[in-house]
């Protein structure tokens, strides 16, 4: 993900580039110098290139490949983070930033040959009808919905739509003969970019955020507001794996946290051209105690969040060093559908560091694969064993000392654990193979399950030695190479955790997977 500000132009960069194709004029581009988009000798000759293949050549060729190859060619040679986005890809990217869509509203498998509804999204289309867990989706519009009949790609486009527009469904039930008939109006469906928000203890509020969408401020003002109803007066935010996204959203969010005027984040274009950020009035966290959570997955709008704290001297960094990317994108048409999202400035934090990683133009492999030095330089173990650059030294206003030059270094470090058996457990969690057996455990007694309050499924031993065994057996299908016998207390809470998560949803799930978690113990530790 990348921090960006996300503003469309009408332009054909990287083809342009590229290619030689002749731009409009008239661009919303406020440092760019007149005429920088006008012909020149060395685009003719690349446009002559393309029609010479286009008319000349002995072979048929796709030319819109070629443009494909070239544009990602050039952005390679630019920076790790400038990218091209294809136009078969551009909704699926622009959906997950924008954190909505419009569809039916549920989650599914394509399970057996049939699509399985793992479960409606709360006050969506499809549960206001009446559509339940378990059910199997056979028809859309009269289209058979067979795994074997339909791609993915036609199975989306079958359940997503404009908004207010129908689709009928015929739908197979456990205990019903009959095939059942729904009309669903797709509506907007939210794609949540906050993953919990519950109370560690009495005063201490904890929220995760996976990235940072169009809607994540939103989200987060609505879980700040139910965990002062609870008691919040202190909050943990855990930026953990979040790879950033939209900037503003950042900003946002570190303001609820900084008295007003103080300096949240600056960006420098190509013509040093400097843009501040300060704080305002609004905020429900102002001068209270905060944690900020991060670690080597922790990027972009994560490091603008914890850096402006930190260069503040509010609250406290918790966990490892963060990845290391202080580059700002913005989003570009390119005008057939696709587009770029092109570097066009460095931010930093509030004391003036830049907290880019190095990189070599051209050489992305090594930029994305420096997660392997850190972890053979024995950093992911201990603080000390962090490169620091004293060049790039700065103080905050109380006299801390911070660097620049490569992610943010939390001020209370917690070691990662690299215990190999663990992280796959992780792995398994993410990955979906846990989340397909626990269906299956579900739907062999639905009533008994969705009987079942929040509150007894936590205080219950829900998930059986019989159903780690199962589990265990399940794994081996896909030889799984798991050394199961020092772990099985791991499995039994990752399973409930996954099934938790298919019954109440991810707050009720995550709640699970934290109760060991070495961060959030330290955080009590230090409350």
């Amino acid at each position: 993900m990348k921090a960006y500000s996300k503003i469309y132009f009408p332009l054909i960069i990287g083809a342009a580039c590229a290619l030689g194709i002749f731009i409009g004029s008239v661009l919303d581009f406020p440092d760019t110098s007149e005429g920088i988009f006008t012909a020149n000798a060395k685009k003719e000759k690349l446009n002559r290139l393309i029609d010479y293949i286009d008319y000349e050549y002995v072979d048929d060729v796709n030319t819109d490949s070629i443009v494909d190859v070239t544009v990602n060619s050039i952005l390679e040679n630019l920076d790790p983070h400038s990218v091209y986005i294809p136009k078969q890809k551009y909704d699926a990217v622009s959906e997950n930033m924008k954190g909505d869509f419009v569809g039916i509203g549920i989650s599914f498998y394509t399970l057996e040959d049939t699509i399985a509804v793992i479960k409606p999204i709360p006050n969506g289309p499809s549960e206001k009808v009446g559509i339940k867990a378990g059910d199997r989706i056979l028809y859309a519009d009269g289209i058979e919905l067979a795994q074997k009949t339909i791609d993915t790609d036609s199975l989306s486009s079958l359940l997503k739509g404009k908004k207010n527009t129908t689709v009928k469904l015929k739908i197979k039930r456990n205990g019903s003969e009959k095939l059942l008939d729904f009309t669903v109006k797709r509506g907007t469906i939210p794609i949540k970019s906050v993953d919990a928000a519950y109370m560690l203890n009495e005063k201490l509020g904890y929220i995760k955020i996976n990235r940072f969408a169009e809607s994540t401020y939103k989200e987060f003002e609505k879980a700040i507001e139910s965990l002062i109803t609870q008691g919040a007066t202190e909050l943990a935010l855990d930026l953990r794996d979040n790879g950033g996204g939209y900037l503003d959203q950042a900003v946002k969010i570190a303001d609820e946290f900084l008295t007003q005027d103080k300096l949240i984040v600056f960006t420098k274009n190509k013509a040093g051209k400097i843009n501040k950020t300060f704080s305002t009035k609004k905020g429900k966290f102002k001068n209270t105690k905060v944690f900020v959570f991060i670690n080597e997955n922790s990027a972009s709008a994560s490091e603008i969040v914890a850096g402006a704290l930190q260069d503040n001297d509010i609250g406290t960094i918790v966990g490892r060093r963060s990845y290391g990317k202080g580059l700002v994108q913005r989003e570009m048409n390119l005008g057939d559908g696709s587009a770029v999202r092109l570097t066009v400035a460095r931010y930093y934090t509030p004391t003036g560091r830049s907290i880019q990683k190095p990189y070599d133009h051209g050489d992305n492999k090594k930029y994305f694969e420096e997660y392997l030095s850190r972890y053979r330089n024995g950093e992911l173990q201990s603080k000390d064993s962090i490169s620091v650059n004293d060049s790039l030294k700065y103080t905050t206003p109380k006299g801390k000392i911070v660097y620049g030059g490569g992610g943010i270094i939390p001020d209370v470090f917690v070691a990662k654990d690299t215990d190999y058996e663990k992280e796959s457990l992780n792995y398994m969690l993410k990955g979906g193979i846990m989340d397909r057996f626990i269906f299956n455990i579900l739907e062999k007694d639905r009533n008994y399950y969705n009987s079942l309050t929040q509150k007894e499924f936590n205080t219950q031993q829900i998930v059986s030695d019989q159903i780690v065994e199962d589990y265990i057996n399940y794994l081996n299908e896909f030889n799984f190479d798991f050394k199961t016998k020092n772990y099985r207390y791991l499995l039994r809470k990752y399973l409930k955790a996954s099934m938790a998560e298919q019954l109440f949803g991810t707050n009720a799930a995550q709640k699970i997977i934290s109760q060991d978690d070495k961060m959030i113990q330290k955080v009590l530790s230090l409350d």
